[in-house]
């Protein structure tokens, strides 16, 4: 493909956005760049202030832009669930969601007040939740998108379903890279069962490659610190920047991924320049342990379980579509 920009992004004059994790870092430049291109953008994250700021700062560079923004902490199953249900009132059809909150966990393990362990739980299984609840309003919009980040790491991990919430032989790297295994597992399997119910709805997955988000300076909101944590706090603040791009560079594969004709459903992408650490965005590499299908599946059936959110909605909309065909 050719190189893309964010300047490649059509008009999205009536299209409307919702994205999670979107008060600072890629979130933040995603949600500034589709409401610059006329969409009415959703701002979600659990953090208020930061939420407030980032409305005065696209508001401040794209006047006239329709911005709100929406608290909502992912850690909490209940908290998706009453979000869910406030945004099926509102009734208004949902043309994207970019499901992009994650953390960098701390060295001793957490979990979410539902019992799990707090970087799966968050990053996983409450965009799990959240995609699936949201999705009659998906549904109702005439060519829907989910996008799933995820990350160059999730082909270092490989999923123990006897073991999925680390309860034993806890690491937080091992934590991090799970759930961005899982979250591009989670992508490539919503777009199965979106293809079997012969909907239009895309599931697209993308990597920022290495950018320079607040990911580091926000673990100090997950608690105490170990000894440990201090070494990665300096690491992610101030050793990635001369690595990584930034954030406005990173986020261009998930808005290539919500705006471009040419992305697909079921695609993966990322940048296109060494190691897929920075660049353009152009189609990423899947690694061996996102393509295992049966791995995919059974994630899909343990989250339903975990979450209790089945995707009846799927199997619903294609009975309408084949009763009406």
């Amino acid at each position: 493909m050719a190189s893309w920009s964010e300047e490649d992004i059509p008009d999205l004059g009536g299209r409307r956005a919702l994205i999670t994790g979107a008060a600072s870092g890629i979130g933040y430049e995603a949600a500034r760049a589709l409401a610059g291109h006329g969409a009415r953008v959703l701002l979600v994250d659990r953090n208020e202030q930061a939420g407030a700021l980032a409305l005065q700062r696209i508001r401040a560079l794209c006047p006239g832009a329709q911005v709100e923004f929406l608290g909502l902490d992912l850690a909490s199953q209940q908290a998706i669930r009453d979000f869910a249900a406030r945004c099926l009132d509102r009734g208004e059809p949902l043309d994207l969601l970019i499901n992009n909150a994650g953390i960098q966990p701390l060295s001793t393990r957490r979990t979410t007040g539902d019992g799990f362990e707090l970087t799966f739980g968050i990053g996983h299984l409450g965009h799990f939740a959240l995609t699936g609840l949201l999705l009659p309003l998906l549904l109702d919009a005439p060519s829907p998108r989910v996008v799933t980040v995820s990350s160059m790491v999730h082909g270092r991990a490989r999923l123990d379903f006897d073991n999925l919430q680390l309860e034993r032989h806890y690491d937080s790297q091992r934590a991090y890279n799970r759930t961005k295994l899982a979250n591009l597992l989670f992508a490539r399997e919503l777009q199965r069962r979106i293809d079997l119910a012969g909907l239009t709805l895309k599931s697209i997955a993308v990597h920022p490659g290495v950018a320079r988000t607040a990911i580091g300076r926000n673990r100090r909101q997950l608690g105490r610190f170990a000894p440990g944590d201090y070494l990665i706090s300096v690491i992610l603040s101030f050793v990635m920047p001369f690595l990584g791009q930034p954030a406005r560079a990173g986020a261009a594969p998930t808005l290539f991924a919500a705006t471009a004709a040419e992305a697909e459903g079921g695609g993966f992408y990322g940048p296109d320049g060494f190691r897929e650490m920075k660049g353009a965005p152009a189609p990423a590499v899947v690694q061996p342990a996102a393509l295992d299908a049966v791995a995919g599946r059974r994630l899909w059936e343990v989250s339903v379980q975990l979450t209790g959110v089945d995707y009846s909605t799927l199997a619903l909309r294609a009975r309408q579509r084949l009763s009406t065909a």
